[in-house]
């Protein structure tokens, strides 16, 4: 039996809007819809977290982006994983309820980090943003691999636990241990969080 050390949680946390993005990662339908190729079981258990944070973020001008998992399909991807997320197809888009707005940034990414071969980290300078929400799924692989490729570029990262699915309980508490401790994040939960 592998204990997990305590990871540190913050019960309120406030972030000023106009330097915060909250990123949603791969909420598809592959992932997040009992049809989808790769379900993720807890994906939807998710969604009300992550409907709360969007509502926050875009009443207080806090910056909205959604990734995509985006595959050809001839993708290498899928020799590790089922066909998944081909592009345009209905596994590939965004889940109905939680639907990007105008002005909102959509990122279609090829691996599983949201910054890898994207124009994120460029527009999120251009907009002069300094903190990253991380939410979605799947915690330790696509939402491990963004936060941490954000932390690495000296964004401040938060991570509402109840806005994040994996496949397993391991799953997510090993990406919270690592958001927590190797990069310095912030854990919490969405209620928690204001765009002030």
């Amino acid at each position: 039996m592998v204990e997990v050390p305590e990871i540190p949680k913050v019960v309120g946390l406030e972030l000023p809007a106009k330097e915060t993005a909250l990123i949603v990662v791969d909420m598809q339908n592959d992932f997040a819809h009992p049809q989808g190729a790769l379900f993720v079981p807890e994906a939807p258990r998710s969604v009300p977290a992550i409907k709360l944070l969007l509502e926050k973020a875009r009443e207080a001008g806090a910056r909205v982006v959604y990734t995509q998992d985006w595959h050809r399909e001839d993708d290498p991807e899928f020799q590790i994983w089922p066909r998944h997320a081909v592009a345009g197809t209905w596994g590939a888009e965004i889940l109905e309820e939680l639907r990007p707005e105008p002005g909102d940034l959509v990122v279609q990414k090829v691996r599983y980090d949201a910054f890898y071969g994207t124009p994120l980290d460029h527009y999120l300078h251009l907009w002069g943003v300094k903190h990253v929400v991380v939410t979605g799924t799947v915690a330790n692989i696509c939402v491990l691999h963004t936060a941490g490729s954000a932390a690495l570029r000296w964004y401040r990262v938060v991570l509402p636990e109840d806005a994040t699915s994996a496949l397993t309980p391991f799953d997510l508490q090993a990406a919270l241990r690592q958001v927590a401790f190797l990069y310095q994040g912030k854990v919490t939960r969405a209620e928690g969080v204001r765009f002030v």
